[in-house]
């Protein structure tokens, strides 16, 4: 007989979530953080993502399985089953997913450092559009976009942000990033682009004094910037758990075919 997975155990503080912390309880012998090969989260897709979060700023990542009790769900299984938690998780399909890299210098030369799951978006701060260069690579793509703002998703996030923003939905191990104009104006039928994960993406504001940009990694946010790199973080990678019969996979081709 094989010996149970050393589990911990996290969970939002809504009282849904605390609720069903109190059932779970009892299903299993729950280690601390530091001693766990992986970790249930209980709670919403933003708590999942600040329990992601929290683990790539320790040091020590390990695989998550999500149990739903928040809106939307994406990254998490359904609470409700017939099988006990430690069963799930043993039995549950793993997802590799690649973080990316912020680094973001503001105007006065403070260089802030992030890590996005789902994106990382640069938006206007004030009523003026913002206008950005876009290198790739280390040539410059587009000179001049004037817009709200641009995203750069990840599989994992292409059904998020990016997809509310007409980007396209990208599936998991495609390797690819999703570059996505937000209303852009100049030039205005510019659809954005579809980038190897292995591109490096430079972002340059063009006259911040005027047209203040403000950048956001996931749930950071760093304001008056006046460059932002990103690169895919492979060193870090992040593993969800999923149900089979429901992978994050089988989500994101479903998300195509919906009208």
């Amino acid at each position: 007989m094989s010996t149970p997975l050393r589990l911990a155990l996290m969970v939002s503080d809504t009282p849904q979530a605390q609720a069903a912390a109190q059932a779970l309880g009892s299903e299993h012998d729950w280690v601390s953080l530091a001693e766990a090969e992986a970790v249930v989260v209980v709670g919403g897709d933003g708590y999942m993502l600040h329990v992601l979060h929290m683990m790539l700023d320790s040091g020590r990542v390990i695989p998550a399985y999500g149990l739903n009790l928040g809106t939307v769900g994406f990254m998490m299984n359904k609470i409700r089953s017939t099988r006990p938690i430690g069963q799930r998780v043993a039995r549950a399909t793993r997802i590799a997913i690649s973080p990316l890299e912020m680094t973001a210098t503001t105007c006065s030369g403070e260089i802030h450092r992030a890590y996005a799951i789902n994106e990382v978006s640069l938006l206007r701060e004030t009523r003026q559009t913002a206008n950005l260069e876009i290198a790739v690579n280390g040539k410059v793509r587009m000179a001049s976009l004037a817009c709200d703002g641009i995203l750069l998703a990840t599989p994992a996030g292409s059904t998020a942000y990016n997809l509310s923003a007409n980007g396209p939905i990208l599936p998991m191990g495609s390797a690819m990033l999703a570059l996505t104009p937000i209303s852009p104006f100049r030039p205005r039928r510019w659809k954005g682009a579809i980038l190897p994960e292995s591109s490096e993406v430079v972002f340059r504001v063009r006259d911040p004094a005027k047209r203040p940009v403000a950048a956001v990694a996931d749930q950071k946010e760093v304001r008056d910037i006046a460059e932002v790199r990103i690169v895919a973080e492979r060193a870090h990678k992040l593993t969800l758990m999923f149900d089979r019969a429901s992978s994050l996979d089988e989500r994101i081709f479903a998300e195509q075919f919906q009208v």
